[in-house]
């Protein structure tokens, strides 16, 4: 029998899956240093155990705006990313930045 799209099953366990949307406002003064910074956090955060999707795009019409989509494959997964970050430099470098997130967890 299939199991929905927003759950995975690992060793038999059923597990609902976490999606953050929305964007980041990085100030001007930031902009420069998460740019370079960047890169390097969505390298270490797409090889993270759980890391299904993570995807920062800068627009294109606005530059200091970052449409950010992460989907993990359950909340201590998320959870774990959450602390890895404010850990790292990214967490450092990125402590002005704005958000907007929704965060669901599905299943």
């Amino acid at each position: 029998m299939p199991q929905p799209e927003a759950l995975y099953v690992i060793e038999d366990k059923l597990l609902p899956k976490v999606i953050l949307k929305g964007f980041i406002i990085v100030p001007s003064e930031d902009l420069k240093a998460v740019q370079a910074e960047l890169p390097i956090h969505i390298d270490n955060t797409r090889k993270e155990k759980g890391c299904l999707i993570f995807q920062v795009l800068q627009d294109k019409a606005q530059k200091n705006r970052f449409d950010v989509h992460e989907e993990f494959i359950d909340k201590e997964s998320f959870e774990a990313h959450q602390i890895r970050v404010k850990n790292s430099k990214w967490g450092r470098v990125s402590s002005n930045i704005e958000r907007h997130y929704h965060v669901n967890q599905i299943g």
